[in-house]
């Protein structure tokens, strides 16, 4: 059975940091680009981050670009997500998810979800 599941989250205080873990069991990790997708309160889900599946190619959008560092363990099958300089509209639910549609460096949708992590950024 297919796995994902995300930790690390938590409350930080602006300006603070944050790392995010998700590990990946039951598909062929190695072989799969990884993104970070995370959801606010009453907003829809924002793609965060993608690394491709050897690592060497990351993509993020403008909104944590600088901030946000993707990286991955292949031989540890985990995606992790170095946060830095939290901003309170950072707050949400963070997902890590992975399928095999992709244009560009974009998952176009996701085959596989994890349970999320709930990242709080608030003084």
């Amino acid at each position: 059975e297919v796995q994902l599941v995300e930790s690390g989250g938590g409350l930080v205080q602006p300006g603070g940091s944050l790392r995010l873990s998700c590990a990946a069991s039951g598909f062929t990790f190695g072989t799969y680009d990884m993104s970070w997708v995370r959801q606010a309160p009453g907003k829809g889900p924002e793609w965060v981050s993608l690394i491709n599946s050897g690592g060497s190619i990351k993509n993020n959008p403008d909104s944590v670009k600088g901030r946000f560092t993707i990286s991955r363990d292949n031989a540890k099958t985990t995606v992790f997500l170095q946060m830095n300089s939290l901003k309170p509209e950072d707050t949400a639910v963070y997902y890590c998810a992975t399928g095999r549609s992709l244009i560009g460096l974009r998952h176009v949708k996701y085959d596989y979800w994890g349970q999320g992590t709930q990242v709080t950024v608030s003084s």
